[in-house]
């Protein structure tokens, strides 16, 4: 948006959070394309009429040079008149041109040169050809036969097939870790004793994987939002990558594309989805093409896992202790997060998200296990993972090994715990590692 339309906003802000009824500007928004469904959802999930129309006005702002005199379109025809004059003033005027097709330049098709006959001596001698036609013809017309003996280009190969992802910038990329230890009372969540072990894990092995780490503590639902749009504002043109590690408690929650939510220390959560719409393409147009990786270390729901019997040679010693807490929370959707009530949704809105890979700690709807004293399964096994195999093996193999060992523990000698991911990434991934 240009500068001009974004100090017209700022100097009518106050005019607009008191007088501006979001609600039925939403659908024209998203029909003009100033904002998609998901951003809409987002500014939604803000609150109060004047929160939403906060969000609106600060979201606005972001949005590209058409968005202003769009919006004023979207205050005339929901009659908010009054608004759309004020804003008017001072306001250089625009004219929005419709989009013209792009002219395409269409090359002239030539027809195909006729194959040569093929010398017979040459074919196999168990060779019969079907449904043979006579011919007059000098030149016979190719036919499937013949077109299926052209020589063909050669396969590529697997080495040709996966490309990896350019990491070698110094520093690779931003680092941010959200840990999330003490609760307020009103909250009723109980503090999550452990998890400063795993940040000092995290960001040492950040650290030593080329990142810039910044550790931000005890954020509410809000201060979540700040950090990530914050982050996502960052010029990340001159690195390869960005990392966010999220350390609280988790619930689930109704979603269309990656399930769970996690808690800020006011008791407010922040979706998943929300929380990888931050840096996705369109928000965040320096990291596209570009790994954005989340790692999730919060509970996907309050469900306890006991396993199921294997063989003895499936069972490795387990790790889990007396104590060993959840971050659990219930559930705070009634749909559940992998219900075929979410399936419709899912496959109506999902697009592809190229170029992101969220890991969770556990499978959504089940708990995950923190020790209290060596920090959270998860964590700990991430940790000596990266830094056994950084230097030789992709993340997509590396977490793999995560999820077969921490699968290998018992809490309390019962339950069971199974992390995963959702991989949208398109090549390999290799971490840089520090001599």
């Amino acid at each position: 948006m240009e500068e001009t339309h974004k100090k017209i906003l700022l100097r009518n802000r106050t005019n607009l959070v008191e007088n501006l009824d979001p609600s039925i500007l939403y659908d024209g928004l998203i029909e003009k394309r100033v904002f998609t469904q998901d951003m809409i959802d987002e500014i939604k999930s803000s609150g109060t009429r004047r929160a939403q129309a906060r969000q609106l006005v600060q979201d606005l702002a972001t949005r590209g040079s058409r968005a202003f005199p769009l919006f004023l379109q979207c205050l005339q025809e929901t009659e908010q008149h009054s608004l759309a004059e004020l804003l008017q003033n001072g306001a250089p005027t625009v004219q929005l041109q419709p989009a013209t097709p792009t002219q395409v330049d269409r090359p002239v098709v030539q027809p195909l040169p006729v194959c040569p006959v093929l010398d017979v001596d040459k074919q196999r001698k168990d060779e019969v050809p079907v449904n043979p036609i006579k011919s007059t013809s000098t030149t016979p017309s190719p036919s499937p036969e013949r077109e299926s003996l052209r020589p063909r280009p050669p396969p590529r190969t697997r080495k040709d097939s996966f490309q990896s992802y350019k990491m070698d910038a110094s520093p690779c990329g931003h680092c941010l870790i959200i840990n999330n230890v003490d609760f307020e009372p009103d909250s009723e969540l109980s503090n999550r004793k452990g998890s400063n072990i795993d940040r000092d894990k995290l960001e040492r092995r950040f650290k030593a994987l080329n990142f810039i780490v910044e550790v931000r503590t005890n954020l509410k639902q809000r201060q979540i939002k700040h950090e990530l749009s914050a982050l996502s504002k960052k010029d990340h043109s001159q690195y390869d990558c960005c990392v966010v590690i999220m350390l609280s408690h988790g619930t689930e929650v109704s979603h269309s594309r990656f399930p769970g939510a996690v808690y800020g220390v006011d008791g407010k959560h922040v979706p998943v989805q929300y929380i990888t719409n931050y840096l996705n393409g369109q928000h965040c147009p320096s990291l596209q093409g570009k790994p954005k990786l989340f790692f999730i270390q919060a509970c996907g729901g309050g469900e306890k896992d006991t396993g199921f019997e294997v063989s003895p040679d499936e069972v490795k010693p387990s790790i889990g202790g007396a104590d060993d807490q959840t971050d659990a929370i219930p559930m705070s959707s009634s749909s559940d997060s992998l219900s075929m009530s979410d399936e419709p949704d899912a496959r109506a809105t999902l697009p592809t998200p190229s170029d992101i890979l969220v890991s969770y700690s556990t499978f959504p709807g089940y708990v995950s296990w923190r020790d209290t004293q060596a920090g959270s399964w998860y964590v700990e096994v991430l940790d000596r993972v990266l830094e056994e195999n950084a230097a030789t093996d992709d993340l997509a193999t590396m977490l793999m090994m995560v999820n077969h060992e921490v699968s290998q523990n018992s809490a309390k000698g019962l339950y069971k715990q199974m992390p995963g991911s959702f991989n949208f990434l398109r090549k390999h991934l290799h971490f840089q590692t520090l001599a």
